[in-house]
């Protein structure tokens, strides 16, 4: 459990889809100094958005973005990350936290999708690779956008599962994570568990087309 709130933070968010945006807000929400990277900063879709809830979110390039935060955050498509990250310059992740909110979905052979990176490997390894010099904490990826932040459901709070290899990074995480109102956090252990964070995702995924609703979440119970 986070003892701590996260305290002011420049943060770079790389994606403006729902997960970039909605996680945007929620570090908005909490007084952080919040940039959020795209491919087309001017798309008028952005500003709208920038004019009503995303108000108080500069926005940049991916890199002006990667550069602004202190913690940078990639939420873009799974197999965009390539892309995205030398857009940004992996440089200007060097030395910071690096949330990876994604998942590797392949949508090819229609739904529900797989993983395009599964057995003894994941996007969130794949992600430490490309960034041997950032601190990548896997997080938010095994719950709808929806419940990002102040998570709420007819039965209590979710638990938010993470990994990663650097502890004070995990420290960070959880502490980020308390703040947007997640008291429950467990640590898988090293980054190699995103393999089964991104295998959850798609049991989500599942869970929601057999019920055809998305407000369903995951919680650790203990007997």
């Amino acid at each position: 459990m986070a003892s701590n709130r996260l305290p002011p933070t420049r943060v770079g968010v790389l994606g403006t889809g729902e997960v970039g945006r909605r996680l945007a807000e929620g570090f908005r929400s909490r007084g952080h100094d919040v940039m959020i990277g795209t491919r087309d900063p001017g798309k008028a879709e952005l500003g709208e958005w920038l004019a009503g809830a995303g108000a108080g979110v500069g926005v940049a390039t991916f890199e002006g973005a990667a550069a602004h935060g202190d913690l940078v955050v990639l939420a873009v498509l799974g197999d965009a990350a390539d892309e995205v990250i030398s857009r940004a310059g992996a440089h200007n992740f060097s030395g910071k936290v690096v949330v990876d909110a994604m998942n590797p979905l392949d949508f090819s052979a229609g739904f529900p999708p797989r993983l395009s990176i599964s057995g003894h490997d994941s996007l969130g390894e794949h992600i430490q690779r490309a960034l041997p010099d950032a601190k990548v904490v896997k997080a938010f990826n095994t719950i709808g956008n929806t419940y990002f932040v102040d998570p709420s459901f007819s039965e209590g709070k979710p638990t938010m599962l993470i990994a990663g290899n650097d502890e004070d990074a995990k420290r960070t995480v959880t502490e980020l994570l308390g703040d947007f109102g997640w008291p429950d956090v467990v640590d898988i252990g090293g980054i190699e568990g995103s393999r089964e964070l991104e295998a959850i995702c798609i049991a989500w995924v599942k869970i929601g087309g057999a019920r055809g609703a998305w407000n369903h979440g995951f919680r650790l119970l203990v007997g």
